[in-house]
């Protein structure tokens, strides 16, 4: 193998990928190498320590106690009592060695180089290193105030300048004291016990959080330290990290006494981590070394193979089919083979969708000729070969014809698009074996012309009664339409007879007029009706009864008149012709109406298409709708409006007259002359307007006039009622008492004082 140093983009691609990968991967594992030795290193060193600390804690633990308890003994005996309570003076040799001897005794089971002190309360002697001495009153004051006042316990360690003292009272379990002993151990000797090393550093901290011993400074301020005492009263030991007040970090092992809750700690150093990993990091620099550089030779190896393999699959593709620069040496091979086979797959999808786009226009175009007449039968015949039927000189062939009862929640304008679906509807439903292609005939009607190859009439019946069946549900449920289904007869000549089959099923479907929405019409059924004698009735007597409620205005009566018109109308109408015929003649007399009345609803530009729309529709609901909302009820509510606008204005008329002429005589008979109406239709306007009689109208506002000219005015009683056309000022002062329960003069009065 030729080993080229001179790479494409592919090999890169692949090369710098996987180098990375693989670098990452041994870095990662390098990481966690390094991360899981470190946390051993740091477990192990952590567990050197809490051993050494638990050692130390041991047999400082063990002279603690043997003092304490030789101490508390000796308070118990009755020695103790007696030499306690005798003054032990200079001569006094035998109490002095008894007492020694006991100090000596206790050092002996103490710790090497402590010096053990015992002092009499009452009797002021002092008794330390073979010494007697005698306390003045000043350093017995003293040791109450430093030992025995305020404390809660008789006894407990205190740090020295030399090391520890035990400060005991005794006796141990009496309220009154009345000895001190103190036992003082020097640092030299602690540091001999606790044996500590350089790098092991200890402090020890009582239950209080108090440093009892710390030989060489560790570098903790109180911040630490009480963060140690306080993590440590969580548990017994463990490996705790200290943050003291400058943010500065430090993990410290310690241990917790379970006798006296000392707290004994040593940190944990970086300088000793970094040492014990050294080693190890060491040996991961080298492993990571030697791994990259073989991941480097892998990632080189794998690269020029799949590059390779890619360079000859790029050989192996027509130059024609690729790039611009396909003659050019390629160094990004992989888009050089990707725009070649887009262009491939691009050249490939635009000759199979211009094959699917063309063949069923083509197909759809063969069958509208077919359905024209246009084709000839070995044309048919050659061309039904091309789009993959076979059908045998025997088959025998039926027409379905599909029109929409109603669009549903949609409008006319998607009629196209729903019986598009319903030919989709067809094709799914019926096999092809047995239709040919389902097509749009025109923009009212869906055409599929059945097969049937060696079918009984029977068979024939229930398939195509099947299908319509299948089919209405399907356009129920699928496309929330409803339709009707027509067959034509069962013919054998396709080329010539598809024709007339087509007609058949539009003289089918007229008959839906009668049998409503969803209808299921073979044209067997109602060849007889269609061809039989023409006799229109035209149902005159009921289009006046809608005529007359449309000039009243009133569209409720017009709604309800409506359907028995069109019920009867339909009723007998046979034929498509005899509907048509019926129908230019109602909407004919519409527009008569419509100018005798003065509207205009049927003539304006929203109701130009009226004729077409309702000649194309065969459905009585949706045929009632369209005269109901375009043309029946427009020209009641247009009427309506027209009438109400006549009345308002005869109204304004008559209250104008009042309100100019109120001083006058008036009555409705002079103004019905004045304006040439009959009184009683005046009445009933002007009462239907103003919800009040004529009379009662005159008489209120004569009445307002009566009282702002008492409130505004000196006119006497009197001469306002002649004002007024009163007869009889009694009869005026009846009147105002009955609608404003007082009389004039009353009232006159009531708005001056106000």
């Amino acid at each position: 193998m030729t080993i080229r140093f001179r790479q494409g983009k592919t090999f890169y691609r692949i090369f710098l990928p996987i180098l990375v990968l693989g670098v990452a991967l041994a870095s990662g594992l390098g990481s966690y190498i390094y991360m899981t030795t470190t946390h051993s290193v740091i477990d192990r060193l952590a567990a050197g320590k809490l051993s050494f600390v638990s050692q130390s804690k041991n047999t400082l633990e063990q002279s603690i106690r043997t003092i304490e308890y030789a101490f508390t003994t000796y308070s118990t005996t009755s020695s103790f009592r007696e030499a306690v309570s005798q003054p032990i003076s200079e001569q006094s040799f035998q109490e002095f060695r008894s007492v020694n001897s006991q100090l000596n005794y206790i050092a002996t089971m103490g710790m090497d180089g402590a010096e053990y002190t015992l002092i009499s309360l009452q009797q002021r002697w002092q008794i330390a290193s073979g010494k007697l001495t005698q306390l003045s009153d000043e350093e017995l004051r003293r040791l109450q105030d430093d030992y025995i006042g305020g404390r809660r316990t008789g006894l407990f360690w205190t740090p020295t300048q030399d090391g520890l003292r035990l400060v005991h009272t005794l006796p141990a379990f009496s309220i009154a004291k009345t000895a001190v002993a103190l036992s003082d151990l020097p640092k030299a000797s602690l540091d001999r016990m606790l044996a500590t090393r350089e790098d092991s550093p200890l402090l020890i901290l009582n239950s209080e959080g108090t440093p009892l011993y710390e030989p060489r400074p560790l570098g903790l301020d109180a911040a630490a330290v009480r963060l140690l005492a306080g993590e440590a009263a969580k548990g017994t030991s463990g490996v705790v990290t200290l943050t003291d007040s400058s943010g500065r970090r430090t993990q410290a092992a310690y241990v917790r006494s379970d006798y006296n809750s000392w707290v004994y700690a040593t940190p944990l150093r970086p300088q000793e981590t970094a040492q014990a990993l050294r080693p190890a990091l060491y040996g991961l620099i080298l492993m990571g070394a030697l791994i990259a550089g073989l991941i480097v030779v892998v990632a080189y190896f794998i690269a020029y193979y799949f590059a390779n393999s890619i360079r000859r699959i790029q050989v192996r593709l027509p130059r024609s089919a690729g790039a611009q620069a396909a003659d050019a040496p390629a160094k990004d091979e992989i888009d050089w083979i990707v725009r070649s086979i887009d262009h491939l797959l691009v050249e490939k999808q635009s000759l199979e969708s211009l094959l699917e786009t063309e063949l069923p226009k083509l197909e759809t175009q063969l069958l509208l000729n077919l359905f024209r007449g246009r084709m000839e039968a070995d044309e048919l015949a050659h061309q039904l070969r091309r789009f993959g039927y076979r059908l045998s000189p025997e088959c025998r062939y039926a027409v379905m014809l599909i029109q929409l009862d109603s669009y549903g929640s949609r409008g006319a304008a998607d009629k196209d698009m729903l019986l598009l679906a319903a030919s989709h509807l067809v094709e799914e439903l019926v096999p092809r074996e047995r239709r040919l292609l389902p097509i749009v005939l025109n923009e009212g009607t869906q055409a599929t012309v059945f097969t049937f190859d060696g079918w009984t009439d029977e068979e024939i019946q229930r398939c195509l009664q099947q299908a319509a069946k299948q089919a209405i549900v399907g356009a129920r449920e699928r496309l929330g339409v409803s339709i009707s289904v027509g067959f034509s007869r069962i013919y054998r000549d396709l080329a010539g007879g598809s024709r007339e089959a087509v007609e058949m099923g539009k003289q089918a479907l007229h008959q839906r007029l009668h049998l409503g929405k969803e209808s299921i019409i073979f044209y067997e059924d109602v060849a007889e009706v269609v061809s039989g004698p023409v006799l229109l009735r035209y149902p005159a007597q009921l289009e006046n009864i809608l005529f007359d409620a449309i000039r009243l205005g009133d569209e409720q009566a017009a709604a309800a008149a409506l359907y028995p018109f069109l019920a009867e109308w339909m009723k007998t109408s046979k034929n498509s012709t005899d509907f048509e015929v019926m129908l230019v003649r109602f909407v004919h007399d519409l527009i008569q109406l419509e100018q005798l009345l003065g509207i205009q609803v049927l003539l304006a530009p929203d109701n130009e298409s009226l004729y077409q729309r309702v000649l194309q529709i065969r459905n009585p609901e949706e045929i009632e709708r369209i005269l109901m909302e375009g043309a029946v009820l427009p020209m009641a509510r247009s009427m309506k409006q027209k009438t109400n606008e006549q009345f308002r204005s005869l109204s304004d008329r008559i209250a104008a007259i009042v309100r100019s002429e109120y001083d006058r005589e008036l009555s409705l008979e002079s103004i019905a002359d004045r304006l040439h109406y009959n009184p009683n239709y005046l009445s009933s306007i002007f009462r239907k307007e103003y919800g009040i009689t004529f009379s009662e109208f005159l008489m209120n506002y004569r009445l307002e006039t009566a009282k702002k000219w008492l409130a505004e005015t000196e006119l006497p009683v009197k001469e306002i009622a002649e004002r007024l056309q009163y007869q009889n000022p009694q009869n005026f002062i009846r009147s105002f008492r009955k609608k404003e329960n007082m009389t004039p003069g009353a009232y006159r009065k009531e708005r001056r004082g106000a």
